[in-house]
């Protein structure tokens, strides 16, 4: 029996079905090797027929006014589909900074946009290690501030239409909103292992921003962001490994050697009850961590580092053998098995990867 309500999975259903005719593994190849990393007229259709991009922003900012789980489990869909895209940035990261924000002028300002789907949107907090520092200083002038610094590994970076940068100002680490062209700043498209997730480097030169809510305030809200995105993620790598799942049990079940379907081998069924295991274990982990999220519940910190230690390896893990049981042909190129391979790993990594986490728990649990 499902989890979730007739309604949760109706759009689920909405979602998958959608996603097999506009995102198969063909327009996937395609979209990844584009400057843009994503089709934007797939991006209008799951923005104005769905209305994805504001399910979870509240009505008042011309969302939609759902919570936390359902974002999730459309995301869940996506990470199955493998749909190159800037949800993640523009729905998640940046739409829950500003919510978390108590700026209401800049919520009722930029989120109907974010909401729409006309605004790409994406968060810049990351130094070249993926952590959070002093990296961008932002200036208080009679015109107002201006950054200068850089951020790194920027999720939809070089194409996004606002930029929420968390910069040093007097008072500490701060939200700035910058707008796309703006004078000063320049993007660096990334090569990186996961072609269908495009990041890029930002450097600002005496940039003009406009701070969201106070000076100082951006910790607190960085904190809450990246807790609620590794949930996000956790989610869609849960769909992932579905998928790479029953990649491999159908497969064991057509590849015949010596007149018998590989399944029926011993080696070939400890591989996909191990990976069956990964993946339940991983949706029980995850499906928890969205409806600590959805709630508000204090425990998100834990549970959110909880999950994404467990799930990011299990992703990983599963992902690895399923090229396994595919054997030669999993490692060819033609195969989407390695494209699967390369998004467990970088998912595994992004927010944080499994050790960041528990040592954040350990922390916490004064260990």
């Amino acid at each position: 029996m499902s989890i979730f309500s007739p309604e949760q999975e109706e759009l689920r259903t909405t979602v998958r079905t959608f996603l097999e005719r506009t995102s198969p593994e063909s327009s996937v190849r395609r979209v990844m090797e584009t400057d843009e990393g994503y089709d934007p007229a797939v991006w209008k259709q799951l923005s104005e027929q769905l209305g994805l991009p504001g399910l979870h922003i509240p009505e008042e900012y011309g969302g939609s006014g759902f919570g936390f789980v359902e974002l999730c489990l459309v995301l869940e869909e996506m990470g199955a589909a493998l749909l190159p895209s800037p949800f993640l940035a523009s729905a998640v990261l940046a739409a829950s900074a500003l919510l978390a924000s108590d700026d209401e002028e800049a919520k009722k300002e930029l989120l109907p946009g974010i909401a729409s789907g006309t605004t790409i949107a994406t968060l810049a907090y990351a130094n070249d290690t993926g952590q959070f520092d002093g990296a961008v200083e932002a200036r208080s002038t009679p015109a107002g501030y201006t950054l200068s610094g850089s951020r790194h590994f920027v999720l939809d970076g070089a194409r996004a239409d606002l930029l929420l940068v968390v910069a040093c100002a007097d008072a500490g680490p701060s939200l700035f909103a910058v707008e796309k062209g703006a004078a000063g700043v320049s993007a660096h498209p990334l090569s990186t292992m996961d072609l269908t997730r495009k990041q890029a480097d930002l450097v600002f030169d005496e940039v003009p921003a406009r701070l969201i809510g106070a000076e100082g305030a951006a910790d607190e809200i960085l904190e809450h962001v990246l807790r609620l995105a590794c949930v996000a993620l956790v989610n869609e790598s849960v769909g992932g490994a579905r998928a790479v799942l029953t990649q491999a049990t159908t497969y064991a079940r057509e590849r015949l050697q010596f007149g018998r379907a590989i399944g029926s081998f011993q080696a070939i069924k400890h591989k996909c009850a191990d990976m069956l295991v990964a993946v339940e274990g991983s949706r029980s982990a995850a499906y928890h961590a969205a409806a600590v999220a959805a709630s508000g519940d204090a425990s998100l910190a834990t549970v959110a580092s909880l999950a994404k230690s467990y799930v990011g390896e299990a992703y990983f893990a599963v992902a690895a053998e399923n090229i396994q049981v595919h054997g030669g042909i999993g490692f060819t190129w033609e195969h989407p098995a390695h494209l699967y391979f390369k998004r467990a790993k970088s998912s595994q990594l992004l927010f944080g990867d499994p050790l960041h986490h528990r040592t954040l728990l350990a922390e916490r649990f004064g260990l």
